[in-house]
């Protein structure tokens, strides 16, 4: 009981420590989920590294972007980049960062496999 409580609170630490580092996303239960606890999804149709997102309009309406601030800074395997209508979101590994709109709940990943092009970030 006293090494599971342990590891909680390491895993916890862990967790903390990854979004106070400027992180928009932790993992959570295997994935990554934002502070809110919106589960994190990639789109296949995004090319990796190419600084740019492939979900625009309604496709952005159902899969909203993670938005990144003005202030926020790229560091590691997490970038920054430019939407199509000028807005700033965050990607993980080069790959844009999107949340899923019928998720009902945080811990939701209904999005999952959604069209065999969309997937959890695992964490």
């Amino acid at each position: 009981m006293i090494k599971t409580l342990a590891l909680a609170l390491a895993a916890s630490a862990f967790a903390a420590t990854a979004m106070a580092a400027g992180a928009p996303a932790a993992p959570k239960d295997g994935v990554l989920a934002t502070p809110s606890g919106a589960t994190v999804y990639t789109f296949d149709k995004d090319a990796a590294g190419s600084g740019k997102s492939s979900c625009n309009g309604q496709c952005a309406q159902n899969w909203p972007p993670v938005a990144a601030q003005a202030s926020d800074a790229a560091s590691g395997d997490w970038s920054i980049v430019t939407r199509d209508d000028g807005s700033k979101q965050w990607a993980y590994k080069g790959s844009p960062l999107y949340t899923y709109a019928k998720d009902a709940k945080p811990g939701d990943t209904t999005g999952d496999n959604r069209g065999n092009v969309w997937h959890v970030v695992k964490g």
